[in-house]
């Protein structure tokens, strides 16, 4: 598919589909738009009236132009209030757009959206995001293909100009959020350490980053006896991955981005019982997708930033081997850990990882987890939650989210609940008590950051995945962090 955009006026636009948006309560048509009615024989007006179209945002209306019309089909859709009217308002507006241009079978299609804060570049982007993301769909493990689908061809972004770095920048952040999805997406029987590290290292011989794996071995050398824990039960072999981008000349900064990696969890002997999602627990390496996804774009991107992207991945399984509720075992730190259930593996992982980029001597280390269930209960499926000790860090990351169209919300972090994870036999527990079980989450991976100066944990459990199509997600993985991420990465230097 072709994205361009350009100036060319709505009345010279030719092709199968032409979009144009209005806000609420101001459906009146002017200017190029009522220039554009003219020449369409009232057929703009006609529609607007006769469907009592009224600008809200998410509705939309369209009609089948005859007579000869350079243009088969027009549509118009809501864009809401002026006043909520922002970058993300344009990426979800023109990921419906495409979706309803390819559903009208168009394979060319004209959008003519307002400009967001007098800055065509970032508009420009911001729809090219939405059209990427919107008309994305992962069939690859359906035997046979849709028939009659017809697919959009071409899309010209109308009266931008010339925005071609603007879109080039969109196209490669969402193939970074593309492979975040398709990672999540794929089964377990797919995805695998093994795969993660196959995956890792074709990013690193396309985008020239720098790879290193750590074999059992090399993680059992570091003492990495939370990490190996959690991977013993598995028959395949764990994957310590690091990837790392590095600029041309002396980085502004550097950073590292750690990702969650269990490729599969079964809970391990605290199994996950019938109703506990068991069967979706491939997307508990979203945090690693999300990593993987980041580290993609920002390799094409180029910022003047080094960023280390770490993943110790493995699968949380059942066997012979399996730890016990009640093991004890020793992180990388020298920090001992009484495991009181197993299912909470993840936490266990990350600590290992971040004993690892704590000594990478980065200026910041941010992690994403689909770490609890309690925060989903918190703050729902569209909102991750942000935990960090460092103000600056967290005004950075709840910018960059609003920047790149993603949710957070900052939550405490309140050292006294510490308390419900002290250990009468070791250093600490890997869960406390029910109650504040996203907050305890956070305060045990803490205590494995000892020398960075800002450190700032994601818990994406809910918004990993959409049960349905909303916004420029469909139904499925949705690729979260990846925006977040870049957003944050490339506006370190600015």
């Amino acid at each position: 598919m072709e994205i361009k955009s350009s100036n060319t006026p709505l009345v010279d636009w030719k092709g199968d589909g032409l979009a144009v948006g209005l806000f609420e309560e101001a459906v009146e048509l002017t200017g190029e738009l009522a220039t554009l009615d003219e020449k369409l024989a009232g057929v703009l007006k006609e529609l607007i009236a006769e469907e009592e179209f009224k600008g809200k945002a998410g509705t939309s209306i369209h009609t089948r132009l005859t007579g000869g019309s350079p243009i088969r089909k027009v549509i118009v859709v809501g864009l809401g209030k002026p006043e909520d009217f922002q970058l993300e308002t344009l990426r979800s507006t023109a990921a419906s757009i495409a979706r309803l241009g390819k559903k009208q079978k168009c394979k060319t299609l004209g959008i003519n959206l307002p400009v967001s804060n007098n800055d065509q570049a970032k508009t420009a982007q911001a729809i090219a995001e939405g059209v990427e993301l919107g008309l994305y769909e992962d069939i690859r493990f359906k035997s046979e293909p849709e028939e009659k689908v017809v697919n959009v061809e071409s899309v010209d972004l109308l009266g931008l100009g010339e925005q071609e770095a603007a879109i080039s920048r969109a196209r490669q952040i969402s193939s970074g959020v593309i492979l975040a999805r398709e990672l999540v997406n794929a089964p377990a029987n797919e995805v695998t350490p093994i795969t993660m590290a196959e995956i890792a290292q074709t990013l690193a011989s396309d985008y020239g980053l720098q790879i290193e794996i750590l074999e059992q071995e090399d993680c059992e050398k570091l003492g990495m006896g939370a990490f190996l824990g959690v991977a013993k039960a598995s028959d395949l072999p764990p994957k310590f991955i690091h990837l790392s981008y590095k600029p041309q000349g002396t980085p502004k900064r550097k950073l590292a981005i750690i990702g969650k990696g269990l490729t599969f969890d079964s809970g391990g002997l605290n199994i996950k019982g019938a109703g506990s999602g068991i069967e979706t627990m491939k997307i508990d390496m979203g945090g690693a997708a999300a990593t993987f996804g980041a580290a993609k774009a920002i390799g094409q991107l180029k910022p003047d930033v080094e960023v280390h992207f770490i993943s110790a991945v493995t699968e949380n399984m059942i066997s012979g081997h399996a730890m016990h509720p009640g093991d004890i075992l020793k992180a990388s730190n020298g920090k001992t850990i009484e495991v009181n259930n197993t299912d909470a593996e993840g936490r266990l992982t990350l600590a290992d990882a971040l004993v690892f980029a704590d000594k990478l001597g980065v200026d910041a280390i941010v992690d994403l987890a689909t770490l609890t269930g309690a925060c989903v209960v918190a703050l729902g499926d569209n909102i991750a939650g942000m935990f960090t000790p460092d103000d600056a860090l967290g005004s950075q990351l709840q910018t960059a989210a609003e920047t790149g169209g993603e949710k957070l919300w900052r939550m405490p972090m309140e050292d006294k609940y510490f308390e419900g994870l002290k250990s009468g036999i070791a250093d600490m527990k890997n869960t406390g008590p029910r109650a504040g079980g996203s907050i305890t989450a956070a305060l045990f991976l803490k205590q494995f950051v000892k020398d960075t100066p800002a450190w700032a944990h994601l818990d994406i459990a809910g918004p990993v995945w959409a049960d349905k199509e909303s916004g420029v997600n469909n139904a499925g993985a949705t690729g979260f962090g990846v925006r977040t991420l870049v957003s944050w990465v490339t506006t370190a230097v600015e």
